[in-house]
């Protein structure tokens, strides 16, 4: 229906009566709340009276009406909304009236259904229009309270209460005291009303009688509420707790406004409050300066309403989960303000009142338990989503001070912070550290000491968390990196030297331990920060640990247990820096290994060891196992070789008997001893540490070196563990009360941080199905968590790579679970390999474990079992992929087995263990077959039908899910009817556990079967619809069981799920039907406007997928509005997902979202960035919308950017706070930064300011290549009328300044990519004139704002990366010419000189005043310095003021290239040891260390370097050659010229930089890019000069190496483009003339067998080739045509001229044979027909090349002449060939072959005879081609002019040829002059006339002066046929002859009189005329006419 024409349809009642009656009336609700917004004023009123009588008649619902479910209420409310919006609203009363009837009445009861819709349309029209309507309150409030405490459904009841809360929020002032009381004190009931729904309205209300402001607030009312809020918390599931937490907090948070304590001021300060923003009220100091207005609690005191209840000693674990849930919600609500102002105390409040209270630190699992909720809360909600930058700054050094630094305490009086809290302030500093990215100044004070101190703290978690946050530090700070390494070395020195002499302090081994941890944690940094560090202080931690573990044997076993820890810890986290430090020290390690993992004897298994024994020897195990692990990880593969696999699992199986011999005599030790040992880890712990990681070892290394019986006892041990009753450790006395008592309940709820062995994996992806905030739902998470991760469980985690996101981080286990998790990733990888007979046994002993009968009598274990077991074969089905492997897993014999376990897992109640056995069946499925796979379908489908338990039903339908899913479509294609109608009667089904599953199913049914699907389509949608219509489907509908359960399992989540997989099987094809069309998007449009955040973001799933298919059915201006609106949303799934939406329409249409959105959306998205920096998704919006419309206006982006790099960062306002510096330098001064006052700008997060630095980035890099001139000149802007100040290049100044500003940034990424802009700049606008001095260029203005941004690049805090960008910044200013004047760039170039005179040294560098560097960065900066000087050097070919700027460096930089270039090659290579004078001289013994951190550096640079080379080689530098030979400088100039062209030896670096060229040669691929081919050029041009006998001596004689070049160049001939062939042919020349004198014997002429078979013969193989190629274009197949025309004719003329080169140092018989090869193939490109290209006009100058040949040759058997005969015949040939065909082709290959022809003719010399046929033949063709006219005539023209004005030379064969075309040019001639009538000739006429004029003159003046008569006689009646005296104004020929004539009668007075005097009367007179009206007419005129003549003919 179109808006606006067409008057509002009224409701058909006739039609509702059919079978899609309720669709019906849904879609003409839908259709009517449409158009009652679109419609005029004037139509509403027209029909809103039969409007509102049909939408009351449906609610009443009389026949044939549906019951009105939910989406016809809520679409009934929204039309009569939308009417009284627009139209009248004086029946508004009236409508609540009838409503509020059907509510009251009692005879006849409304149904059900009208009863809820009526209450629930009242809520929502007094919810908007409730202050119109305030007389309705009253009886509003009594009808819902009266409804409230009857007997109705639950729905009803909630309803009563919602509807309650809506009336509230518009007209609470119109309810007086005493119904206020009764709606508190019975909201109060409703809290602990048996059903959540009704909790939650009651939660509502409440919150609106106690609004925030009212400053009628007593303590009491809070303490009241709150009491009820926590009592409720206990059986209340997510929904019910969140909004029991959203009550106590609102209840809480208000008590932070400030109230007035007299009465009378009291309404005024209320309404003040009630208007003021919530954030704005939470800024609310603690202390208060008016005496009267002060906050009924303090912040403390509120938090202690708190943390009172969390430690009451009967508050469960429920409860108390969820008064963190309250935590949560209170701090969301007070606002960020308050959390920033109030930081230390809510951390102080944590600490004191939670960590250290006794009742939370009894247990390690309470500890745990307690630590992980306060994370969340400080980490997760505070730390990532509060805290702005300033303040994390600010909560890192208050962490530091109140807790970190207060250990040890010094003075008396103090007492040092409780461990626990230690460890909770660590990890935060850790996080906060992550997350800051770049700590400043004052937050590295405030950590570097505290941190070193704190390793040596008694605790073990205390040390471990400090080596965790020290390795934080550290990775963000590296420049303290290497200070604090050194010493922490130094101090695990001192402490190992003094653990055994006796004076030593009692904690002297935690103190060693701790440091040892420090220290692996900060060598674990080294791989990802190399360039920080020396490598000399890895080697010196590696003898120091092999020296401690050899002395260990002296020692007696305490100490010794400690030493071997400490050595076993560093050389684990030595391994972290990978092969090329390990593999020198791998044989050495396996002999440790050997020693420490020995195999066991029976010795071991005799009684009689004390538990101290074995205690040491499994800790020397584990700490051992733990290297090998690290190993293993960090060395694979390249370590991991065969026979050290072989070694390694040999050890491994030593070490994992000796575990089982420790288990087997455990029984006989002292118990009692077994269980002293409580501080760290006990002996068990211990033993189980050893067994996980003997797992994980074996899972790494692979089980391709490990024998069949290692793996099947393996397999037997892990089944053991994880799945028997004997892999139970703990008590079993305890286990079997348990049992018996029946106290046993779930073992999810378990509180002894081991849970009877249960595995801590987790089988499910996908956790967050729910779309719930992360917060939420990790909170939710913690009432089921029986086993919680921590550092200090597994030191090695120390070890591990640094995952950005904290989030990620999967932290340790505890040892007994960590043991279970690795044996059953070792049966997932194992199981699979085996063979069908071994897997059976196996899966039968796996089976039988879980079911034996001793489970029985311990339930938990037998739970525990259950679910290892279960989540073992889900894991080894996932491996299971290979071919091998689904033979095995899909024989029957193990199939059935597993399926029928699996089977009865289904219908367990637990949802984790349904959930991964469906998974489980469906892969089984896929595996085994279909035989299997209907069995499966049909037992399914039993179980449905006989099994009424809903979680059987559930798990049944989970598996129909799965099955299809894994199957895939085309396999389960038959089973496709059966499984979708089993799952639509599970869906109708109304416990929520079965449908809710149901309906999860079906959509991955859906997904599955895709386009198989599309039968069911529309019953599918029938069904979703008729779901959301049913009220047992509703969040609050159904009975009260059902309702309870619903809360967690939304359904109308998954309805969406499936709508939008039916979106996407319809596809395109949604835009075809309209019925489905319409009812997808009503539907959708529902369920975007559900309140629950969740349904939301699935129907934004779905339009994103709908606007794919049917864009044009979208609304999108009403989308955007929609998801502008949800990113300010605190709600942060939808922001997420509008995130999403958004990208998608941005990338679809960019423009058009400009148009929608415009600048504000853009500067939304990045407040949004500042704001949150963890949403992601944010930066790809921006990126892909700058992409696209960057080009129309980058001025506008640019605001954008510079308004956020305009504010200061927060670690630039700690800086200058700590360091109120004055010294800016003078250049920076001139740009007025650096000056401003911090305080007074806004911050803004570093991450975006770096975001905006990358977008500037894009906005020049993409206007730089958009090729739109506008930008980048002022001049062609004006020229154009476009506006200037929009453009790129108005913004200039803007884009230095800005670039300045991050140059002098604290954080070096900002630095860095500041940097990059101002390349950008500079690259960009280098060539840009100055739009007002036209002659100067426009940057050189903004030199010194340029030399000022670079400058701080080279101050003390710069870091490596920094310099060596900085440097390249300033050789592409130096070299992009806008200052040509060495004298005048100033700074700049001082700096690369700088950086230059520190490169020639071999040590360390230190460049402006940046601190000393490590031995990497300097080898970084040597590379980037003498890459930056190689850049000047080839742009000095083009920019010839640079050869000055190089000149004075020549001498030093020619060895430094010549050397990188060597270690280059050497580290390539692998060379074991690097030469001591290398020019980047490494420790040799580490050099292998720095090979990867240096490869990417030099693989970037060394092309630019090789190029500088090739151009010295070509300009002959004498310091390059000296320094190829490897001296330092150039020798004296005498004799080394002759010697070097003589030499026979190559010089010293030839095969260095040979090698590379070559390498870079052949690897080159054919459609490499552009990078890649421009290196193929640099090297061909390297190889040109190395090939010259100065640099290769007679290398090249040696036949091997020859033939390898040879090989290489013939693949390049196949298969470069032309651009690098061109240089490629130079190479061979250059090669052909290097090897010429060697290959020829002296003197005599070699017979033709072997001139063929020599090597220059070879290299006029390839030219041949090569040209043959380019000259028949790709018809042999070859395609090789990305080169352009020019590079071919380059090319052509390139390979012509090797080849003849290459051909000259031949013999003469030799030589001619080769010309005639060439010419031969000349021959083929004048025969060309195919390619429209004109290759031969551009390329006759090769032709001519070809020809030349000095004329005193002999030519015995007159090979020339044949060729030239030869040649010249299939010229004439090639134009008769066309005689009779016509256009541009054909004309082309005339003309080329006529030119081509001339040139033969004229260049030839005299002593080649030509036949006379061929002559005639030729002159024939031209005059034939001049006579015709038409295209040729000029060409013949030109042509004959050629030959005539050649003739003059004496040569008798031109002579004939002016003989023979004489007769031809007077015809053409006297053809022109008939046709000169017409006024204007056309410009070929002229122009053929005046060559011939030309040729005419050259003619006469050649003949001698007595045959001028004659040849008079022949000229003059041609010329005067063209004269015409009697019309005026005369003919251009008319003139044109005239002046013709009288040169002639100038040249040769006598002959002209002569000849005039002999013609005919009337002709001599008209010749008389003309001459006289040109000569008298102009007086001087005929003085001009010789110039004119002379001039023309030039």
């Amino acid at each position: 229906m179109a808006a606006g024409d067409t008057a509002i349809e009224l409701l058909d009642e006739s039609k509702l009566s059919e079978e899609n009656g309720e669709i019906y009336l849904f879609q003409w609700l839908s259709s009517t709340e449409k158009q009652a917004k679109r419609a005029s004023v004037e139509q509403l009123k027209t029909c809103q009276t039969e409007l509102e009588e049909s939408l009351l008649k449906i609610i009443t619902a009389p026949e044939p009406f549906p019951l009105p479910g939910r989406p016809i209420r809520r679409l009934v409310a929204s039309c009569l909304h939308a009417l009284y919006l627009r139209g009248e609203t004086k029946s508004l009363f009236d409508t609540i009236q009838a409503f509020l009837k059907i509510l009251t009445e009692t005879k006849p009861a409304a149904k059900e259904s009208s009863r809820i819709a009526a209450i629930y349309c009242i809520g929502e029209l007094m919810g908007t229009y409730g202050h119109q309507v305030m007389s309705q309150m009253a009886e509003v409030a009594t009808v819902s309270i009266k409804l409230y405490r009857s007997s109705s459904p639950i729905i009803l009841r909630t309803y009563a209460l919602y509807t309650l809360a809506k009336a509230l929020s518009t007209a609470r002032r119109a309810v007086t005291d005493s119904v206020a009381k009764d709606i508190i004190k019975h909201s109060r009931n409703a809290l602990g009303d048996k059903a959540f729904p009704v909790q939650r309205a009651a939660c509502e209300v409440l919150i609106l009688m106690f609004p925030t402001g009212d400053g009628t607030r007593s303590v009491t009312d809070v303490e009241n509420i709150l009491n009820i809020c926590i009592k409720g918390l206990e059986g209340a599931d997510q929904l019910t707790r969140k909004a029991l937490a959203k009550l106590a907090a609102h209840m809480l948070a208000s008590t932070q406004i400030e109230q007035v304590i007299p009465v009378p001021d009291a309404a005024k300060k209320g309404k003040k409050s009630q208007n003021q923003d919530e954030d704005e009220d939470s800024t609310i100091t603690p202390h208060v300066t008016q005496e009267e207005a002060k906050p009924i609690m303090t912040a403390a005191e509120m938090l202690l309403q708190l943390s009172a209840h969390f430690n009451k000693p009967q508050t469960t674990r429920r409860t108390r989960v969820g008064i963190f849930d309250i935590y949560a919600a209170l701090f969301w609500q007070l606002g960020s303000s308050f959390v920033e102002g109030n930081y230390a105390l809510v951390v102080s409040h944590f600490m004191t009142e939670i960590i250290t209270n006794p009742r939370n630190s009894g247990t390690r699992y309470e500890v745990l338990f307690v630590r992980s909720l306060i994370e969340l809360i400080l980490r997760d909600l505070v730390g990532v989503r509060m805290l702005g930058e300033q303040a994390q700054i600010a909560a890192i050094q208050e962490l530091s001070s109140t807790y970190l630094k207060r250990w040890p305490a010094l003075m008396p009086g103090q007492s040092a912070p409780s461990p626990l809290c230690l460890v909770v302030a660590l990890r935060e500093v850790s996080g906060l550290l992550q997350q800051l990215g770049n700590a400043p100044g004052p937050v590295q004070d405030a950590l570097s000491d505290p941190l070193i101190n704190l390793l040596s703290h008694p605790s073990h978690s205390v040390r471990i968390n400090t080596a965790w946050t020290l390795r934080c530090f550290c990775y963000s700070t590296p420049l303290r990196l290497p200070k604090v390494l050194l010493s922490v070395v130094e101090k695990l020195q001192r402490d190992v030297s003094s653990l055994t002499t006796p004076a030593a302090p009692s904690d002297i081994h935690l103190r060693a331990l701790g440091h040892s941890y420090g220290l692996a944690a900060l060598l674990a940094v080294i791989p990802d920060r190399p360039l920080y560090v020396s490598y000399d202080i890895s080697a010196k931690v590696f003898d120091m640990a092999v020296q401690i573990l050899k002395r260990a044997g002296e020692h007696d076993v305490k100490v010794a247990r400690i030493e071997i820890e400490i050595a076993w810890t560093c050389i684990a986290s030595l391994m972290t820096l990978g092969p090329n430090f390990v593999r020198p020290h791998l044989p050495q390690l396996l002999v440790l290994w050997r020693n420490a993992l020995p195999k066991p004897t029976t010795k071991d298994g005799a009684a009689g060891r004390s538990v101290t024994e074995w205690e040491f020897l499994l800790h020397v195990r584990e700490s051992t196992v733990g290297a090998i692990h690290c190993f293993l990880k960090h060395n694979s593969p390249s370590l991991v070789t065969a026979d050290v696999t072989r070694r390694i699992s040999s050890m491994l199986g030593n070490g994992l008997a000796f575990a089982n011999t420790y288990i087997t005599n455990r029984p006989s030790l002292n118990q009692e001893e077994l269980q002293s040992e409580s501080q760290g880890l006990g002996i068990d712990g211990r033993e189980a540490l050893l067994r996980s990681r003997v797992f994980q070892c074996f899972s790494l290394v692979g089980f391709s070196g490990v024998t069949e019986s290692v793996q099947s006892s393996l397999l037997q041990s892990v089944i053991t563990l994880f799945a028997s009753p004997d892999g139970y450790t703990g008590s079993s006395v305890q286990a079997a009360i348990t049992s018996s008592a029946g106290t046993f309940t779930s073992i999810w709820q378990s509180v002894d941080g081991y849970a009877y062995g249960l595995t801590n994996l987790d089988v499910d992806d996908n956790p967050d199905w729910m779309n719930r905030d992360n917060i939420e739902t990790s909170i939710d998470r913690m009432c089921q968590k029986p086993i919680f991760t921590a550092l200090e469980h597994d030191p090695l985690y120390l070890c591990q790579a640094i995952v950005t996101d904290a989030r990620q981080r999967a932290e340790p286990p505890p040892a007994a679970t960590a043991a279970v998790d690795a044996s059953i990733q070792l049966f997932a990888q194992l199981l699979h390999l085996q063979d069908v007979a071994q897997t059976t046994r196996l899966v039968t002993q796996l089976l039988n474990s879980v079911g034996s009968a001793k489970l029985d009598k311990n339930t938990g274990r037998k739970a525990a079992a259950l679910v290892n077991t279960t989540f073992a074969v889900v894991f080894a089905l996932r491996q299971g992929t290979s071919a091998s492997a689904r033979q095995v897993l899909g024989n029957p014999q193990v199939a059935t087995p597993l399926a029928t376990f699996l089977k009865d897992v289904l219908v367990d109640g637990d949802a984790s263990l349904r959930k991964a056995s469906s998974e489980a069946i469906g892969r089984l499925a896929s595996v085994a077959g279909t035989n299997f796979l209907t069995s499966q379908v049909k037992t399914l489908v039993d179980q449905v039908v006989n099994n009424r338990d809903p979680h059987g039903r559930a798990g049944c339908a989970l598996a129909f899910g799965a099955i299809h899913a894994h199957v895939g479509g085309l396999a389960a294609g038959p089973l496709l009817k059966t499984t979708v109608h089993v799952l639509m009667s599970l869906i109708n089904d109304p416990h929520p556990v079965v449908h809710f599953w149901a309906l999860s199913a079906l959509a991955r049914v859906v997904d599955a079967a895709s386009l198989a699907y599309a039968p069911f389509v529309s019953s599918t949608l029938g069904l979703l619809f008729k779901v959301y219509m049913m009220e047992s489907h509703e969040p609050d509908g159904g009975s009260l069981n059902h309702v309870n359960i619903s809360g967690d399992l939304p359904a109308y989540q998954v309805v969406c799920q499936n709508i939008d997989a039916v979106i996407t099987v319809l596809g395109p094809d949604i835009q075809e039907s309209t019925r489905t069309r319409t009812l997808v998007v009503d539907l959708v449009h529902q369920f975007i406007d559900e309140e629950d955040d969740g349904i939301c973001v699935e129907a934004i799933k779905c339009i994103q997928h709908f606007l794919m298919f049917a864009p044009d059915h979208v609304d999108v201006p009403e989308l955007v509005t929609r998801f502008r609106g949800y990113l300010g949303s605190p709600r942060r799934p939808l922001k997420l997902a509008s995130i999403n939406a958004l990208y998608q329409l941005v990338q679809r249409d960019a423009l058009s979202m400009s148009k929608l959105g415009g600048d504000r959306l853009v500067e939304e998205l990045f407040a949004m960035l500042d704001d949150d920096s963890s949403v992601d998704g944010v930066r790809n919006v921006i990126a892909s919308w700058l992409q696209q419309t960057v080009i129309y206006n980058p001025s506008a982006w640019i605001d954008l950017c510079q308004r956020i790099m305009s504010r200061t960062t927060a670690s630039q306002q700690a800086a200058d706070a700590a360091a109120k510096r004055g010294d800016v330098d003078d250049e920076g001064q001139s740009l007025s930064v650096g000056t401003t006052s911090a305080s007074s700008r806004q911050t803004s997060r570093w991450r975006t300011q770096l975001f905006a630095l990358q977008c500037l980035h894009n906005i020049c890099t993409v206007v730089g290549h958009s090729g739109r001139r506008e930008h980048l000149d002022v001049t062609f802007a004006r020229s154009q009328g476009i506006p200037v100040s929009g453009l790129l290049v108005s913004r200039v100044p803007d884009l230095i300044k800005i670039a300045f500003t991050a140059s002098a940034a604290h954080v070096t990424e900002i630095r860095l990519e500041g940097l990059t802009v101002l390349t950008d700049v500079i690259e960009i606008f280098a060539k840009v004139p100055d739009p007002d001095y036209e002659e100067n260029l426009l940057l050189e203005q903004h030199q010194a704002p340029i030399t000022a941004a670079l400058t701080p690049a080279f101050s003390a805090d710069s870091t490596p990366e920094i310099l060596a960008s900085a440097i390249g910044t300033c050789a592409i200013f130096v070299g992009c010419g806008v200052v040509k004047d060495v004298g005048r760039m100033g700074r700049i170039l001082k700096l690369l000189t700088s950086a230059l005179e520190q490169s020639k040294g071999s040590g360390m560098l230190s460049l402006g005043d940046a601190a000393e560097l490590s031995p990497n960065a300097s080898v970084m900066l040597r590379i980037a310095t003498l890459s930056a000087w190689a850049e000047l050097e080839v742009a000095s070919i083009q920019q010839t003021y640079l050869v000055e700027v190089v000149k004075p460096y020549r001498a030093t930089l020619a060895p430094l290239w010549v050397s990188s270039l060597r270690d280059y090659s050497s580290i390539r290579v692998d060379a074991e040891s690097l030469d001591e004078t290398a020019a980047g001289a490494l420790d040799s013994s580490y050099s292998s260390l720095g090979r990867e951190v240096l490869l990417p550096y030099y693989t970037k640079g060394w092309p630019i370097i090789l190029h500088a080379i090739a151009i010295a080689m070509q300009k002959d530098d004498p310091n390059v050659l000296a320094a190829m030979d490897g001296q330092e400088s150039a020798p004296a100039q005498s004799s080394a010229k002759d010697a070097d062209n003589k030499r026979d030896e190559p010089t010293v670096f030839f095969f260095v930089v040979f090698g590379l060229v070559y390498e870079a040669l052949a690897s080159s691929a054919p459609d490499a890019d552009l990078s890649a081919q421009r290196t193929s050029i640099v090297s061909l041009q390297a190889l040109k000069c190395l090939v010259r006998r100065k640099y290769c001596g007679k290398v090249f004689t040696d036949p091997p190496l020859f033939e390898e070049l040879l090989n290489l160049f013939y693949r390049m001939a196949l298969t470069e483009p032309s651009g690098v062939q061109i240089h490629l042919v130079e190479a061979i020349a250059s090669l052909a003339e290097s090897i010429k004198t060697e290959s020829l014997t002296n003197g005599h002429t070699p017979g033709t067998a072997d001139v063929l078979s020599s090597p220059l013969a070879h290299c006029l193989r390839i030219c041949a080739y090569i040209l043959r190629r380019v000259i028949l274009g790709p018809q042999n197949g070859a395609i090789h045509d990305a080169s352009t025309p020019a590079e071919k004719v380059k090319l052509i003329i390139a390979a012509f001229e090797s080849f003849s080169a290459v051909a000259a140092s031949f013999g003469a018989t030799a030589r001619e044979d080769f010309r005639a090869i060439a010419i031969t193939l000349y021959c083929d490109l004048l025969k060309d027909e195919v390619t429209e290209l004109d290759l031969v006009g551009p390329t006759l100058q090769a032709l001519k090349g070809l020809l030349d040949r000095p004329a005193n040759l002999p030519d015995p058997d007159n090979k020339f002449g044949r060729i030239v005969h030869g040649l010249l015949s299939a010229c004439l040939l090639n134009v008769d060939a066309m005689r009779g065909r016509e256009g541009s082709m054909c004309n082309k290959k005339i003309k080329n072959n006529l030119l081509a022809a001339v040139l033969i003719l004229t260049v030839l010399p005299t002593t080649v005879a030509i036949g006379r046929p061929i002559i005639e033949h030729c002159c024939f063709v031209i005059s034939q081609k001049l006579v015709e006219g038409g295209e040729l005539s000029l060409t013949a023209a030109h042509c004959a002019k050629t030959l005539i004005m050649a003739s003059v030379t004496d040569n008798p064969i031109l002579k004939q040829c002016a003989r023979l075309l004489l007769p031809g040019l007077v015809e053409c001639l006297a053809k022109a002059a008939a046709s000169s009538d017409d006024a204007a000739p056309s410009e070929k006429v002229l122009a053929t006339v005046s060559e011939i004029h030309k040729a005419i003159s050259a003619l006469f003046q050649s003949v001698p002066e007595e045959l001028r008569p004659r040849a008079l006689g022949v000229i003059m009646p041609v010329l005067i046929l063209f004269l015409n005296p009697s019309r005026q104004p005369s003919t251009t020929l008319h003139t044109q002859s005239v002046a013709q004539l009288l040169s002639l009668a100038a040249a040769s007075p006598a002959a002209f009189k002569d000849a005039t005097g002999r013609l005919e009367p009337h002709v001599r007179e008209a010749l008389e005329t003309s001459v006289r009206q040109t000569v008298g007419g102009k007086g001087t005129a005929a003085e001009p006419a010789k110039p004119q003549i002379s001039l023309r003919s030039f």
